[in-house]
């Protein structure tokens, strides 16, 4: 069975297929020992694969979902050694990394693998996949206020919008709320960016659900295998959101 070679790369967990088709127009991948620089060539696993002039090696692809906790990197190393979401995963040999980013303050779900193919399903900006959130607010947000989340926030160029917003519960002695936001799209600090136009300062923030996803079971710093059937749906799903 042929696959296409970026998609190969890809699943070898070294990096994303965007970045590999870069790297192969760049002349940075052979195959058997050619220099190959067209995207569309497809390979076997007898074809001997080099990036960079290292071989790939084909790792069996891991998927898991993990509650990262507040105070921790969503990255695969950090220049200030602060403690990253791979730190969690030092048993497996592996080379995993998370899908995605949550601020070094927000807890929540996020999944973690080495198969880059299936981190683009996740992260493209088409699949629109519902992304939870429960945020606890410095302040009580307006209904008004809230309304223009779903119109969408003009914020340092983006316009940030939320799929659904409600409040869930207020504090009036100690003026907080919390709130429940659903997003698809995920700018960089997009939650703190709104609540901060409006007046309301995020206090905490925590990444709920993820699709059909939840963190049922799990505290932070825990994580389980994503069983074959979610990895399947959520597959699924994306194609089904495409169409």
């Amino acid at each position: 069975m042929s696959e296409r070679l970026q998609k190969v790369i890809a699943k070898s967990g070294i990096t994303s297929r965007r970045k590999a088709e870069k790297l192969i127009e760049e002349g940075k991948v052979k195959v058997n020992g050619k220099v190959i620089t067209e995207l569309g060539v497809k390979v076997t696993d007898s074809d001997q694969i080099e990036v960079n002039n290292i071989p790939i090696e084909k790792e069996k692809p891991v998927y898991f979902l993990f509650y990262k906790p507040r105070g921790v990197i969503s990255s695969v190393s950090d220049d200030k050694d602060r403690k990253t979401v791979v730190d969690f995963f030092e048993e497996f040999e592996q080379r995993i990394f998370p899908v995605g980013r949550l601020d070094y303050d927000t807890s929540g779900l996020i999944i973690m693998t080495n198969d880059g193919d299936f981190m683009n399903v996740l992260l493209h900006p088409r699949y629109k996949m519902d992304k939870e959130y429960i945020v606890k607010t410095k302040g009580i947000p307006a209904n008004e206020a809230l309304k223009t989340f779903k119109k969408g926030i003009r914020s340092e160029g983006d316009i940030l919008k939320a799929k659904q917003v409600k409040i869930m519960s207020v504090d009036k002695k100690k003026q907080t709320a919390i709130v429940k936001v659903i997003l698809h799209q995920g700018k960089n600090r997009q939650i703190r960016r709104m609540f901060d136009a409006i007046n309301c300062p995020v206090m905490k923030l925590r990444r709920e659900r993820l699709a059909f996803l939840t963190l049922d079971g799990l505290q932070p710093g825990e994580y389980r295998e994503l069983k074959p059937q979610e990895i399947s749906d959520l597959k699924k799903l994306a194609q089904k959101i495409v169409k």
